[in-house]
């Protein structure tokens, strides 16, 4: 705003008498109070960008998979109706007038060094983890058990590796991979193939995140998923053995009897042949090999990468403060990467032994899960990252988020043995500590907020690409800057010449309205259910969860109509429904900037 020398005046709206002198004057230029206004916040809004860009050298993602539920972590109802609030009370942190669930009371002692969105939301309720950490722009279910199909977008760990070696390209085979995924290959310790999500999709495996894997066994027993299961096994995500470590995977495992001389010889004598061989292989599979090799080599030569990964080498004491459980020693072992330069560490709790229903997704036994297997896993393991962090005085600089897919329903469905709440993306909490992010702010109470069941967000609708978008800000990319959409640095054959970080594709917060919603399942029968597996199954299920609700929403019923195959894009007329727009995600993430600049 203009400002002429003179006395201020501040009056109870911030402005001061001067300014409004000024703007009556500029109005005769056709600037109106309102203008002026906008201006205004738009150059604080551009001041405070500023101030938290590239505020995080680093970022340690955890994710939940299955899907926590809002009402028992950080979006508590206790006003609600019983069948709404459930078991669980609620309980006063750090910060007054900011409750949580009664089941984290160590997270509540540092809600002050933690910013909660209340106010997550997107059209999908199932399990979309690709959806989730990537910029693609519509869920499809036949793509999430299909990892590497070439319609995925990258996963953000391996846009912010792709965009670390192109600015550093002497880094690309440093003793640290800059992208490593804990505790092993997401899905790959349960009885089904593994997931979409974590992979570098078009700009190629040479991105793909560097995996652990777990040596070491359980000691508590897997929860009960539901009132059929009679399998019980030992579930690490329950309590591991103190012997339990993480290593490299089986692909990255490197010989300990070879010499390190006998290696500088082998590599010399590679490099000629790589040399003789530069410029005649472009190859995807080419390019992979080589940061591979390089990265091998450097793993050979130098052990920092398996001695941060291994989580013996800590005292006993900060070992318990994460808890003895698989996600606790992993978000140890992620600490200890960061630590050791690591620029994104990726850390799931993840399925174990059994599929459905597994890990956060409790459509069955609900509260014994929560209250003797989820909920104090996540309390000492997040509460104790942050506090290690912090006094090892890295937090500040590092990034740390807990997202997940969705949320769970606000009515409990207390059919199940042990009650269970279903898939709901209507509205659910996400929660961002460390580098660039402000303490003890709820962007869904102070900027949004959900309504009194938590199932509807009533203001400041924040997606998961304005998540992703943030992250990239926190951790100095540019939201505009270009990827490649094919890894030879080409645009290929997409229609957009080049992947922008800011312009990932956006569905407007308008719902399907009931007519659109009794055309698509009137439609299903003929269009869809003969070329997806146990469809019976999947339409049981939610055909429950709709009548259990009270809600309307875009069920999983019919988001699978909507993206399984092309001929369903006709059959549906899905032109009205694939309503995007190509505003920049900084610009709609503006709330998320805010709350999170210190």
């Amino acid at each position: 705003m203009l400002r002429i020398l003179g006395s201020e005046k501040i009056l109870c709206d911030g402005l001061t008498r001067r300014d409004l002198l000024h703007i009556g004057g500029l109005g005769a230029l056709g600037l109106t109070l309102s203008d002026a206004l906008r201006l205004g916040e738009a150059q604080a809004e551009a001041v405070a960008r500023a101030s938290s860009f590239g505020k995080a050298k680093a970022c340690i993602l955890l994710f939940p998979y299955g899907s926590p539920p809002q009402h028992e972590t950080f979006d508590p109802k206790p006003d609600a109706p019983e069948q709404i609030r459930g078991e669980l009370k609620p309980i006063a942190t750090v910060v007054p007038g900011l409750n949580i669930c009664e089941g984290l009371p160590r997270i509540a002692q540092v809600m002050d060094r933690v910013t909660v969105v209340r106010s997550m939301t997107h059209d999908y309720p199932a399990h979309g983890v690709a959806y989730a950490v990537s910029g693609i722009p519509t869920y499809t279910p036949a793509l999430e058990t299909a990892p590497h199909d070439p319609r995925h977008w990258p996963f953000i760990g391996s846009v912010v590796d792709y965009m670390g070696e192109r600015d550093d390209p002497r880094g690309a085979s440093s003793a640290v991979p800059r992208n490593v995924g804990l505790p092993w290959v997401l899905n790959s310790h349960a009885d089904t193939v593994p997931l979409a999500g974590p992979y570098a999709a078009f700009l190629g495996k040479a991105y793909d995140p560097v995996w652990g894997d777990f040596d070491g066994k359980g000691t508590g027993l897997g929860p009960l998923l539901s009132d059929t299961q009679t399998r019980t096994f030992l579930d690490p995500y329950h309590g591991v053995e103190p012997g339990g470590h993480f290593r490299v995977a089986s692909e990255g495992q490197t010989p300990g009897a070879v010499a390190s001389g006998r290696l500088r010889t082998r590599r010399s004598l590679l490099e000629q042949f790589d040399q003789t061989r530069a410029g005649l292989d472009t190859t995807e599979a080419s390019r992979a090999f080589d940061k591979h090799q390089g990265r091998a080599f450097s793993m050979l030569t130098t052990p920092s990468f398996r001695e941060a990964l291994d989580v013996r080498r800590e005292p006993l004491a900060v070992r318990e403060s994460y808890g003895m459980t698989m996600f606790g020693q992993a978000a140890l072992a992620a600490r200890r990467l960061v630590e050791a330069g690591c620029r994104f560490v990726t850390v799931f709790w993840d399925a174990f032994g059994l599929f459905a229903g597994c890990a956060w997704d409790t459509h069955a036994n609900h509260f014994p899960r929560l209250k003797d297997y989820l909920l104090p896993g996540f309390d000492r393991a997040f509460s104790g990252l942050i506090l290690d962090l912090e006094s090892r005085g890295l937090l500040d600089e590092t990034l740390v988020m807990w997202l997940s897919e969705h949320g769970r329903t606000p009515l409990i469905d207390s059919k199940p043995k042990g009650a269970g709440r279903h898939h709901w993306s209507r509205a659910y909490s996400t929660a961002f500590a460390g580098g660039g992010v402000a303490g003890g702010r709820v962007v869904g109470r102070v900027v949004g907020r959900t309504d009194r069941l938590g199932g509807e967000v009533l203001d400041t609708p924040v997606s998961p690409k304005d998540t992703l978008a943030t992250a990239f800000h926190l951790l100095g990319i540019d939201p505009d800057a270009t990827v490649p959409t094919d890894s030879a640095g080409r645009c290929g054959s997409r229609a957009m010449d080049s992947y922008a970080l800011s312009c990932f594709e956006r569905p407007r917060h308008s719902w399907l309205t009931t007519q659109a919603k009794r055309f698509r399942q009137a439609t299903w029968g003929a269009a869809c259910k003969a070329t997806i597996p146990k469809t019976a199954a999947v339409v049981q299920s939610v055909e429950r969860d709709k009548a259990i609700s009270g809600f309307f929403f875009s069920s999983f019923y019919d988001q699978i109509c909507t993206v399984e195959m092309d001929e369903c894009d006709q059959v549906l007329g899905l032109g009205d429904r694939r309503i995007f727009t190509r505003q920049l995600v900084i610009h709609l993430s503006v709330p998320v900037y805010v709350a999170f600049d210190r």
